[in-house]
């Protein structure tokens, strides 16, 4: 296991390697450019144009050899600096460190909702397999995979706005350890929309998992010995079904938490979503970059963890 742990390891250094040089590279060749924006505030009779330009690339770095740049960039990052806004000149560290609690929040919240309505939905649709009841149940959960979690969002905040004269406090966020009540609501909406679409993942999921379990000789043992079947259900069959489970769930708690940009610019969520975006739309390079590279760490490692745990819970998997 060890050794499976350190190759991993250093296999997930090689991609976020690549995810460094690819956003580097992919942000240099897009249209766009910082410096211009920039510079159209600073034109005087001194300046014209191209040197209000000029000097702007110049305070910030971009003059250098793209080589060097990229040099940098790498270095800085192995000891833990992703480089210096444009817009506001603070360390992208420090930018991001403010603005990681509502996007972790919103991602457990998702995660949670997923958890709660996913289980016991999966478990009844695979014990009423093919029956009306097994079937409606499916039908919401392909609905729910089909329509895009924002579009939730903007359904349930009209439906709540027209019909019950409620919306969330969209305009002042608050923190939850502040203020719990205004936090989540707030938050209510989003987590429902996001945790919707997540659970329907979870709840087809399950439902394979369990039934393919429900199928082993050691469940009809445990019928034939005159358990009862909520006891077969939850004790035999369910505990070995939401081993695999635990994949997708590690894996959408990543990849909740960095598919959260719409939802967050929707609902006007100061976490990182709302901040790259806002990045883009000021070619803040070193904001993108460190959103991208911070995403692409937390899945990387979150799938090693991931797999450690699913051993863990199975001893029959062995990892050479």
């Amino acid at each position: 296991m060890q050794q499976y742990i350190v190759r991993r390891a250093l296999l997930n250094v090689v991609v976020i390697f690549l995810v460094i040089t690819g956003v580097f590279i992919g942000l240099r060749v897009t249209p766009g450019d910082f410096a211009v924006n920039q510079a159209a505030g600073q034109i005087t009779d001194v300046h014209s144009a191209d040197e209000a330009t000029a000097l702007v690339r110049h305070d910030l770095g971009l003059d250098r050899p793209l080589v060097e740049q990229y040099g940098d960039f790498v270095g800085d990052f192995f000891r833990g600096d992703l480089g210096n806004s444009f817009a506001t000149k603070r360390p992208v560290m420090d930018e991001l460190g403010d603005r990681l609690a509502p996007s972790i929040e919103l991602a457990i919240l998702e995660i949670l909702i997923a958890v709660v309505v996913a289980v016991p939905v999966g478990i009844l649709s695979a014990v009423r397999q093919d029956t009306w009841l097994d079937y409606i149940l499916r039908f919401f959960a392909i609905f729910w995979l089909g329509v895009p979690s924002f579009f939730v969002g903007v359904l349930l905040l009209y439906f709540l706005s027209r019909w019950a004269h409620w919306s969330p406090p969209i305009t002042d966020y608050q923190d939850f350890f502040e203020n719990p009540f205004m936090n989540l609501q707030a938050m209510v909406l989003p987590a429902v929309a996001g945790g919707l679409a997540a659970g329907a993942i979870i709840m087809r999921f399950l439902r394979s998992q369990l039934l393919e379990v429900l199928r082993q000789d050691y469940v009809r043992t445990a019928r034939s010995k005159g358990l009862r079947e909520r006891v077969v259900i939850m004790r035999h069959a369910l505990k070995n079904a939401l081993i695999p489970v635990l994949t997708v769930v590690g894996l959408l708690l990543a990849s909740v938490a960095s598919g959260n940009v719409v939802l967050e610019t929707l609902f006007n969520l100061p976490g990182l979503g709302l901040y790259v975006v806002n990045a883009i739309r000021q070619d803040d390079y070193p904001v993108v970059q460190g959103v991208v590279v911070l995403v692409a760490t937390t899945l990387v490692f979150v799938n090693l963890l991931v797999d450690v745990a699913y051993a863990w819970l199975d001893p029959r998997i062995r990892y050479g």
